[in-house]
């Protein structure tokens, strides 16, 4: 009897976790399903991708998976905090013609374009695995405060809605420093379970174009997946984007597997002064949603872009890699196929036609 209680315990705690946790953000309803209907990438009960994605997750795959946790691990993380460079007011303010970026490690980057303040994929909280027992901490200190150092935003930018893209935490920090959400298709129900007014949130399908305070934005296809529990796999859309003046072009991958895409999208939108490419936290097992180093080079060259900034990296062990090892294949491979990079330092303001190419990494153990 005693067991039956307390198993009728667990149950009751796991179910109530599952529903009421505000991590898992919104649920979807019939009104969610029929909006998404409308979409070529819903298939009737999920988003698909173009072409087939597959990971191995068979249970010996997963056998060796945990195995390999136990192995190396001590490389995939620095043995220091990686320090982040102060936010220069003064700079970022200055000459607002010239695009200009910050990095902030994994997939973070303040974009500014026509002297509009861009934020995209805003994951600034500490750990990636809020919802697990094991943590998956962040390889810098105290990110969340950047965003009181931050000036106010024309708008925010979310290419899908993994806890490393799209952290409560740092909603809760933002939700007063901007009034204009850009999302893709199916994200804003978690913003408004979060407290964001739908008013403020517009959802984009793969191909949607919207001009912007004269900036021209289209959400854009990768190979990917979504979700945030256990019931919502792939019920969100997710993609890159790319904008467009009258004068710069800039180009933001979001999480791909290898695919076409980036050659359709360069003959479509490109060629682009900067593209931002996902490099990092890939895996032999997970190769259909997490391109490797190499073919991030290749996606800057099939979209004509011509200075490629490797995102998705420096920021959490979310792979078996060493963390070093992205960009030390990314730069290897770039030099070999003649692909111009920017690898910034964590927090440095880039601005265009004045791009460096430091390895600040090799000083970092």
């Amino acid at each position: 009897m005693l067991f039956l209680i307390v198993l009728a315990a667990l149950i009751i705690a796991f179910v109530l976790f599952l529903n009421f946790n505000p991590q898992f953000g919104g649920k979807i309803t019939q009104a969610h399903k029929a909006r998404y209907a409308q979409s070529k990438q819903w298939d009737g009960k999920k988003f698909v991708n173009e072409t087939l994605t597959e990971m191995d997750m068979s249970f010996g795959s997963m056998i060796g998976l945990i195995k390999e946790q136990f192995t190396g691990s001590h490389l995939r993380k620095p043995k220091q905090p990686i320090p982040i460079i102060p936010f220069d007011k003064a700079t970022w303010k200055s000459e607002p013609e010239k695009p200009k970026f910050v990095w902030y490690g994994h997939s973070v980057v303040l974009l500014q374009l026509d002297g509009k303040n861009i934020l995209i994929d805003p994951m600034l909280g500490r750990d990636t695995s809020p919802i697990a027992p094991f943590k998956t901490k962040r390889f810098s200190e105290n990110t969340l405060a950047i965003i009181d150092q931050l000036p106010q935003l024309d708008a925010i930018l979310l290419t899908h809605d993994h806890y490393d893209h799209l952290d409560l935490a740092s909603i809760k920090k933002l939700k007063s420093k901007v009034d204009t959400w850009f999302v893709a298709l199916g994200v804003a129900r978690h913003l408004e379970a979060w407290g964001i007014s739908s008013n403020q949130i517009t959802e984009f399908d793969w191909w949607d174009n919207l001009e912007f305070e004269g900036i021209s934005i289209t959400f854009t296809p990768s190979r990917h997946f979504s979700g945030r529990g256990l019931t919502d796999r792939a019920k969100s859309l997710w993609g890159g984007w790319v904008f467009k003046t009258s004068t710069h072009s800039i180009y933001w991958t979001g999480d791909s597997g290898e695919s076409n895409v980036f050659k359709t999208v360069g003959e479509k939108l490109g060629p682009f002064d900067w593209a931002f490419v996902e490099c990092g936290q890939y895996n032999e097992r997970w190769h259909a949603i997490h391109m490797f180093p190499e073919e991030a080079v290749q996606a800057a060259l099939d979209s004509k872009s011509n200075i490629m900034i490797p995102v998705h990296w420096a920021g959490f062990p979310l792979s078996l890699h060493t963390w070093k090892d992205p960009i030390e294949r990314c730069m290897a491979e770039a030099k070999i196929k003649a692909q111009k990079t920017c690898t910034p330092q964590i927090g440095q303001i880039v601005i265009m036609k004045e791009e460096t190419t430091s390895e600040w990494w090799k000083a970092l153990e």
